[in-house]
């Protein structure tokens, strides 16, 4: 993850719209157990592009790994709303065991509250 991280910060020096080299950016400090550094990049990224389904299920699950569930929800709720969640499952392979659990309980009480409501 380190060599990685600063392959990725270099792209994003190197040109600071480019969004892949921010995701990959920000998937190196997560894997280095650095959310908030993560978070910034993500939100930076978002911000320059409000509806892209990969940055906002990173953001979601940061969110949710920091207890704020609320938040967590509003990030899936706008994924689902892009129609590409098809950006979940690559996702799932950079998550740690533990978030990958965390994300997918959540989601599936989340599915069960939806349905007995």
């Amino acid at each position: 993850a380190p060599g990685v991280f600063q392959l990725a910060s270099l792209l994003v020096e190197l040109d600071s719209s480019d969004e892949a080299s921010q995701i990959l950016c920000a998937d190196a400090l997560y894997q280095m157990g650095r959310g908030e550094e993560a978070h910034k990049v993500l939100a930076l990224a978002l911000s320059r592009n409000p509806q892209r389904a990969p940055v906002l299920a990173r953001l979601a699950l940061l969110q949710l790994k920091r207890g704020f569930v609320y938040d967590g929800n509003q990030l899936l709720k706008r994924v689902i709303r892009t129609g590409d969640s098809s950006c979940l499952l690559p996702i799932l392979d950079i998550f740690q065991a533990e978030d990958r659990k965390l994300l997918q309980s959540h989601c599936r009480w989340r599915a069960l509250a939806i349905l007995k409501g």
